[in-house]
């Protein structure tokens, strides 16, 4: 059985919300886009903890990119993705902004 991404909430809003996210060993993350509403959706995740092997994180479009480890992107314009976690696990905390 794969063990489930843990996600926690920091703060919600409508416009605005920050997460605590963590993937664990075996998790992937399919290619998809983040459709929205209404709006421009951005997304700015930074990896607090890199998976010692895989969960390579992959868009089509990074507005920014800081040594694989700061992204800022538009998650409902361009299709992303997450590799398999090979070993180890990654912790994300995501920022998340719909304008």
């Amino acid at each position: 059985m794969i063990a489930k991404v843990k996600n926690k909430a920091i703060f919600n809003s409508r416009v605005f919300s920050i997460n605590y996210v963590t993937y664990p060993t075996n998790h992937s993350v399919m290619t998809h886009s983040d459709p929205v509403q209404s709006g421009r959706y951005y997304k700015l995740n930074f990896v607090l903890v890199a998976p010692k092997a895989g969960g390579v994180f992959t868009c089509s479009h990074c507005i920014i990119n800081l040594l694989n480890r700061v992204y800022l992107f538009r998650p409902d314009k361009y299709e992303h993705s997450v590799s398999k976690i090979e070993s180890g696990k990654r912790v994300l905390l995501s920022f998340a902004l719909n304008i």
